[in-house]
């Protein structure tokens, strides 16, 4: 339990510190076809960061599914 709690909170400050895949299209001033295309390959990107930080932190369950979540959402910003 306070493995999962001390991961909520360094993901929460950690996606915090960096900017999000909306943020980061806005400030280039992506639109159209050009944001879709941005805005997914960031999201994939963003699923296969969380995966990889599930699985380190040997997520499985409720739990992965709840950090993955959270996860890919703070890095889309959504």
């Amino acid at each position: 339990m306070k493995t999962i709690i001390l991961a909520a909170v360094l993901s929460l400050a950690a996606t915090n510190a960096f900017a999000t895949c909306k943020t980061d299209s806005a400030d280039k001033k992506l639109a159209g076809a050009a944001a879709t295309s941005f805005l997914k390959k960031c999201q994939t990107d963003a699923t296969a960061k969380c995966e990889a930080d599930s699985k380190e932190k040997k997520l499985a369950g409720a739990a992965k599914t709840s950090h993955m979540k959270k996860c890919v959402a703070d890095s889309v910003g959504g």
